[in-house]
């Protein structure tokens, strides 16, 4: 039988939990027009094909979540597994912006959200945000596709497991 928690006083449990759950990573990107931002997410998610939907949840107090919650445009590149270095740029507090970060790495403004886009990832959407929600400390964004710049024709996606960046072990 499965042991249910009530209420209160299990978040150290279910943080547990969450970090057992392997989930792809993904780079978020936005320009306000003054600088440009970035983060590293694992809460993406397709929602729809018809039409194109997308989910991604950031933290509630962060910057980049303050930043979507006044700007209709963002990219989000699917991270490859070599690019394990980069997602860990912009997972860092305290970072500097997305110029910097991505100095030395091949990257694009996208025409519709004129976020940056880093070359060699598995896939770079360009997104317009159709509905946001408070969602207890995190904040959901709900997002049309309005664009595909690339899609690779192969590679291995970054996965994050148990708190770390993990390889895809195939059998």
């Amino acid at each position: 039988m499965t042991k249910r928690f009530p209420g209160a006083g299990h978040e150290p449990r279910f943080a547990d939990v969450l970090t057992a759950l392997a989930a792809s990573v993904t780079l978020v990107t936005l320009a306000d027009g003054r600088d440009d931002i970035g983060t590293t997410v694992s809460a993406f998610c397709p929602m729809s094909s018809q039409p194109p939907l997308v989910g991604v949840c950031l933290l509630g107090g962060s910057y980049p979540a303050e930043v979507l919650a006044r700007l209709d445009w963002f990219a989000v590149t699917l991270l490859a597994a070599g690019q394990r270095a980069l997602a860990g740029r912009f997972a860092v507090s305290g970072r500097p912006g997305a110029r910097l970060l991505l100095d030395g790495v091949p990257h694009r403004r996208g025409p519709h959200s004129g976020a940056l886009i880093p070359d060699g990832g598995l896939a770079a959407l360009e997104c317009e945000v159709t509905e946001r929600i408070p969602t207890g400390d995190h904040l959901l964004v709900i997002a049309r596709v309005l664009d595909v710049p690339y899609v690779a024709e192969s590679g291995d996606p970054l996965i994050r497991f148990r708190s770390r960046y993990r390889p895809l072990v195939t059998s």
